[in-house]
């Protein structure tokens, strides 16, 4: 039970406790609860699947009506509200349960005990809108972390292909297969139609509760439409920019590029540069990352990380690491003690030169490589021990809160795929 890990560490709020179990083991939903939730914000697949099970063993409520995130709140901690993102899991012990007899009837159950109750998210009034083409709005461009975000992922596939390329734990060509049989799935969204999605957006949004957005996709190794990689997402910040000039936070998620590369980005309008790193130790770089070690190499890609501080600022160079994959089988460390220590003598080196990383709870989504040697998840107690270390080196080097993640703090964080941001204090940037 979850209670012992809130007894254990003590140090640690009980959202991001609960949060990030959450985050690991999946959330399964009773049928009532599924057919009172298909008026809510529904999962969008923005990128990846984020799920314990494909598609294909999911109900039809279960496809359609699982909502992208949830609220926590209350409960025998009396939590603050906590924003999680749903990955579902029919076989979870979390399973959010329906109550027509209570005022919040939707509630978060563990093995018959409630926990807390749950707030779905509300589906934006322009998330159905048809652009003139008839995709609607969600496929283009969802809004994630409670409406702070706009996620546009620009391509929805990545050029890494294969066991051989591919990174061990991402399906993001799975899950592009997957959801196009399912919904509206564009695969290159057109710089004309993410302007028109957000046009949309602008509009109805009058109460500004969008705040940033994400721009996007599978890397590109040799070309897209006759663009190399810095190109091809370059053009996005353009196009939004002048329509919208400074109206959101703007974000690129793209490989470690060259310097070139790199100001082209800044030029176009970007603020905040994310080449996601996912995985510290050198070993297992190569083995988990196999394409981004053939292309550009570990080495290469630390250096081009620091260039790119150079552009944007330290603080706006953001790189993710993907917790937990180092202690995937077959290559991971076998135990919780040295697997932090490898993460934190990475958050070190980055965070002592400024660079504040974040990262994502890693989830074991079927179909990657890693699902077929890892069927759970690291224990919680990794995660954990993790958000501790986090917090320490983190304010050790006194770093700014990262920009574009929104608030800080229990009760305040929406970023919704780890407890970082829950834990940590200081004054929002954004």
């Amino acid at each position: 039970m979850i209670d012992a890990f809130i007894e254990k560490f003590k140090e640690l709020p009980p959202e991001a406790i609960l949060k990030t179990d959450l985050l690991r083991t999946g959330i399964s939903f009773s049928p009532e609860a599924l057919k009172e939730l298909t008026q809510a914000k529904a999962k969008s697949y923005f990128i990846f699947s984020f799920d314990r099970v494909p598609q294909k063993e999911l109900s039809e409520l279960e496809k359609k009506a699982v909502p992208e995130e949830i609220a926590l709140s209350g409960g025998p901690w009396n939590l603050k509200r906590t924003i999680v993102s749903v990955r579902v899991n029919p076989e979870s012990p979390y399973r959010i349960n329906y109550n027509p007899k209570e005022a919040e009837p939707f509630e978060l159950m563990q093995n018959g005990r409630t926990l807390c109750k749950v707030t779905p998210p509300e589906r934006p009034s322009y998330y159905n809108t048809p652009l003139g083409n008839g995709k609607p709005v969600q496929d283009i461009a969802p809004t994630i972390e409670w409406g702070y975000l706009i996620y546009l992922t620009a391509f929805r596939l990545c050029q890494y292909w294969g066991a051989k390329e591919e990174c061990q734990f991402c399906d993001i060509n799975e899950n592009y297969r997957q959801q196009k049989k399912e919904r509206s799935y564009t695969g290159i969204k057109t710089p004309e139609e993410i302007v028109e999605a957000l046009s949309l957006i602008h509009e109805k949004d009058t109460n500004r509760e969008t705040h940033a957005y994400t721009v996007t996709g599978g890397s590109i190794t040799t070309a897209l439409e006759g663009m190399d990689e810095a190109t091809f997402y370059a053009r996005y910040a353009e196009a939004i920019e002048e329509r919208f000039p400074k109206r959101w936070v703007a974000k690129a998620v793209v490989q470690a590029l060259p310097l070139e590369g790199v100001k082209r980005l800044k030029e176009a309008g970007y603020q905040i540069y994310h080449p996601n790193f996912e995985v510290w130790d050198k070993n297992l770089f190569s083995h988990l990352c196999p394409g981004k070690e053939s292309y550009v190499g570990r080495d290469e890609w630390i250096k081009r990380i620091f260039d790119a501080a150079e552009i944007f600022g330290a603080s706006n160079v953001i790189p993710n690491f993907v917790a937990g994959i180092e202690m995937a089988k077959p290559y991971g460390f076998k135990t919780v003690n040295e697997a932090i220590k490898s993460t934190a003598e990475g958050l070190d080196h980055f965070m002592s030169h400024g660079i504040c990383p974040r990262f994502t709870v890693w989830c074991v989504e079927p179909g990657t490589v890693l699902s077929k040697t890892n069927s759970e998840p690291p224990p919680l107690d990794y995660f954990l021990r993790l958000l501790e270390t986090y917090r320490e080196i983190f304010n050790k080097h006194k770093l700014p809160l990262p920009a574009g993640y929104g608030p800080a703090g229990v009760g305040k964080a929406v970023f919704s795929v780890s407890a970082f941001m829950d834990v940590l204090k200081g004054v929002d940037r954004d």
